[in-house]
């Protein structure tokens, strides 16, 4: 990616004037290019191709994996490198307080087609200014196959507790949702958590750990689901189940009577690029009813597009359980965001479950 972003950089600086552009068989619109950091739902052709075709700008991405790997990314890279950056919408704070990103302009962007609930001013603003604008949400919850359970266990995280679905459930390896949840099903808030809570949400995880098959990664813990390993996965959602619909409809998620996780991407623009207006063109497509439709159907993984316009079939709505976001919305919790010291610990308790026998 170094190699073939250098090359490109090299020949921007030829210059090419207009008579050589078409001497080459292309028009200046088409030469134009732009460099986002990305999670692997935005690197499809089909969701990228519409846009470079409308737009003549051609989106070169690299793809990472949680916000530490993309300020890495970001550290490593020289300034203007990178245009756009999408980032979970409770870290834009973290990437505007090192001078990373650009404020946004409110204006152009169609924040009042948004779900409320997931504009998240309290970490996508500061200072009066709007630094990111969130794109696709959905729920760590309950996933799980509907031929094999009782729905109506579904409505409650007291479920994952107890005998009845022992050695049939499978827990997602990512401490912060899943303790998250824990945290609901002990009565905590996530927003509010404190060492003080710790002793009873371990309860929880050990409780779910004695009920596991297995603790497993995002492929190891949803292919548990689709092949019937198990019958429940905690931490699942709508990122599980409803790119698997077509191949097995009996998956579907809950968001139970204490709630879920809402988790929740953000596209921000990195304020030493030198192609701002074509950043932006391009957050507007992904922010637009067509580009919402398709990022939120990726075949990398499905979720909720933030723009209530978008251009979902029937079938894609009813997957999405489009009309019931309101109740999930209202149910929903945010990831714990720990300080430095209580993420240790919480990482700790994690730990400590891992190895529980």
């Amino acid at each position: 990616m170094k190699t073939l972003t250098r090359f490109k950089n090299a020949f921007r600086k030829l210059a090419l004037s207009a008579t050589a552009l078409v001497a080459l068989g292309l028009s200046p619109a088409l030469a134009e290019e732009i460099n986002a950091l990305v999670w692997c739902d935005h690197s499809a052709p089909e969701f990228l191709k519409p846009f470079e075709d409308a737009s003549g700008i051609k989106v070169n991405v690299k793809e990472f994996e949680g916000t530490g790997a993309g300020m890495a990314l970001l550290d490593q890279s020289q300034p203007g490198d990178w245009d756009v950056m999408v980032i979970d919408s409770i870290d834009v704070r973290r990437g505007v307080e090192k001078g990373l990103f650009e404020p946004l302009p409110e204006d152009k962007l169609p924040f009042g087609d948004l779900y409320p609930q997931v504009v998240l001013d309290a970490f996508t603003k500061l200072d009066g200014k709007r630094y990111g604008i969130t794109e696709k949400f959905g729920y760590n919850t309950i996933g799980f196959n509907k031929d094999k359970v009782d729905g109506s266990d579904m409505q409650t995280l007291q479920s994952l507790v107890s005998d009845k679905y022992k050695g049939r459930i499978a827990i997602y390896d990512y401490y912060l949702p899943v303790m998250g949840m824990a945290a609901l099903a002990a009565g905590k808030k996530t927003a509010d958590l404190t060492e003080a809570d710790l002793p009873a949400i371990k309860d929880v995880l050990l409780k779910m750990k004695a009920n596991a098959k297995l603790v497993g990664e995002v492929t190891a813990s949803q292919t548990a689901l689709a092949t019937g390993e198990v019958d429940i996965l905690v931490g699942g959602g709508e990122w599980v189940t409803a790119g698997l619909a077509k191949e097995n409809p009996a998956l579907d998620f809950s968001i139970p009577k204490e709630g879920g996780i809402l988790w929740s991407q953000s596209l921000a623009m990195l304020a030493a690029s030198q192609k701002k207006d074509a950043a932006l063109k391009f957050i507007q497509y992904v922010l637009s009813p067509e580009g919402q439709a398709r990022l939120a159907t990726s075949s990398c993984y499905w979720g909720m597009p933030s723009n209530q316009k978008a251009t979902l079939t029937d079938e894609q709505k009813k997957v999405l359980r489009f009309d019931e976001q309101p109740g999930f919305l209202a149910r929903a919790q945010l990831y714990p965001a720990p300080d430095e010291k209580l993420d240790k610990q919480m990482q700790d308790v994690w730990t400590q479950m891992l190895q529980a026998q």
